[in-house]
């Protein structure tokens, strides 16, 4: 239950993106947006400038689409998890934080695979991520398999900067690789959840 009082009827909303946990915005919300959000499950803030309620997006159509919601241990200030539909950013970016926000590493990860997810229809010619793309799943699998085994040789030599460059090539082919089956990091993570949750 909302502590509206604590608050001054206006609730600090924190928006995160569920997918890659990054801080999307800040906004207020008074009763009357909080109860748009959840009936539309688009965030809905109220504007302390225009002095009315406005919907993320009404106007650039960069909606957020609400996931799931929390309030804090004080029940002051509400966290949404939410699915951006475009940058959130009215200057055009990701993250209204984008300044740091971009350089938190799975964020930044985040971000790169949604970027190999976009490069599937770009010319093979001029796009190596396209180009594999092209070349269809046997050259990607093989791919993968073959940064697999440079990273396990690497290890054994204990060169630590050639496992990080190993690494990196692995997890790029292997998320192509995932892209090409249909697939996400998310479903990944969902099974590591899975697993965690039964130890």
């Amino acid at each position: 239950m909302v502590d509206w009082q604590k608050v001054d009827n206006l609730l600090p909303v924190i928006v995160q993106d569920y997918q890659s946990a990054e801080v999307l915005m800040l906004g207020f919300m008074n009763r009357e947006a909080l109860t748009q959000t959840l009936e539309t499950a688009k965030v809905t803030f109220f504007s302390r400038t225009k002095n009315r309620l406005w919907t993320k997006g009404e106007e650039s159509g960069n909606f957020l689409n609400v996931i799931d919601y929390t309030l804090d241990c004080d029940n002051d200030t509400l966290l949404i998890l939410a699915n951006p539909i475009g940058p959130t950013c009215h200057l055009g970016d990701i993250s209204c934080f984008e300044a740091v926000s971009r350089k938190v590493p799975w964020v930044f990860f985040s971000r790169l695979e949604s970027l190999l997810e976009a490069r599937k229809n770009d010319d093979p010619a001029t796009s190596y991520t396209a180009s594999l793309y092209a070349k269809g799943t046997k050259r990607i699998a093989q791919k993968v398999g073959e940064e697999g085994v440079e990273v396990a040789l690497a290890a054994t030599v204990q060169d630590k900067e050639e496992v990080i460059s190993e690494m990196a090539d692995l997890m790029y082919h292997a998320t192509i690789l995932l892209h090409d089956q249909g697939l996400a990091w998310e479903d990944v993570l969902a099974k590591l959840n899975e697993r965690h949750a039964k130890q």
